[in-house]
């Protein structure tokens, strides 16, 4: 099942700041967003979320044949879109043990063997690295920065989604738990999740070695390439004409 964007167009107040985004994914695919600051890639994941501050102008984006802009947020992460955000926000009050449970109860369509699932929750929690008392802890409420990023990937391993939009996963991330990530999210690629990766560095990009590269300028694709086109933006920067 194909995640395909066309000509999306979208707008946060008056402000325009995606321009016309063209491009699709396959199962399984690991694909690179990279840019500058102010360049529209986190405004991208928002898009497609359906946070209610962006409003699409024009364009399409289908799972399939399903339109995902006329559906509500949790109805997109129901179909299959998973999207791990740059900054999480604290949520007190809901454990991020109980959030997961209602989450995959909701995607799965069905009952949840909880005793079961708790333990499956344990086992991913010690796969990315995150303590198993944090599961008890409101969702994202005094996290670090790199507790913040272990308990999206948590998510992630956990509800498998069709298709995964990572903005900057690996922002604050020491090379050991880099490299974990990476293969964390290698694995989940391998077995069918497409990947959207949003970055500003190559780093991450070395371990992933993705299908496509996309580099983002002023809210347009202005160059989409094999992994080494990653290596090309390192050494020029985005300021020169691709």
């Amino acid at each position: 099942m194909t995640l395909t964007i066309k000509n999306l167009v979208g707008k946060v107040g008056t402000k325009t700041i995606l321009r016309g985004i063209d491009f699709s994914i396959e199962p399984g695919e690991v694909h690179a967003i990279m840019g500058p600051n102010g360049s529209g890639k986190s405004s991208f994941a928002k898009t497609i979320a359906g946070h209610p501050d962006y409003e699409v102008v024009s364009g399409t984006v289908k799972l399939g044949r399903k339109n995902m802009l006329i559906r509500e947020p949790h109805e997109r992460a129901r179909e299959g879109l998973f999207v791990s955000f740059q900054d999480p926000i604290a949520v007190p009050g809901i454990d991020l043990g109980t959030l997961l449970a209602s989450s995959k109860k909701a995607t799965n369509g069905k009952n949840l063997d909880l005793i079961s699932f708790h333990d499956v929750l344990e086992t991913n929690a010690a796969k990315v690295g995150l303590e198993k008392k944090m599961l008890a802890r409101g969702v994202n409420e005094g996290f670090s920065g790199g507790e913040k990023k272990k308990a999206e990937l948590l998510q992630l391993v956990t509800l498998n989604p069709k298709y995964a939009i990572l903005d900057e996963i690996d922002t604050g991330l020491d090379v050991d738990a880099l490299r974990k990530t990476s293969k964390i999210i290698k694995t989940l690629s391998n077995k069918g999740t497409g990947i959207i990766i949003i970055t500003h560095y190559k780093r991450i990009l070395e371990y992933l070695q993705p299908d496509v590269v996309h580099v983002l300028i002023n809210g347009r694709i202005v160059k989409s390439g094999d992994h080494t086109l990653a290596d090309r933006v390192e050494k020029q920067g985005y300021r020169n004409k691709f």
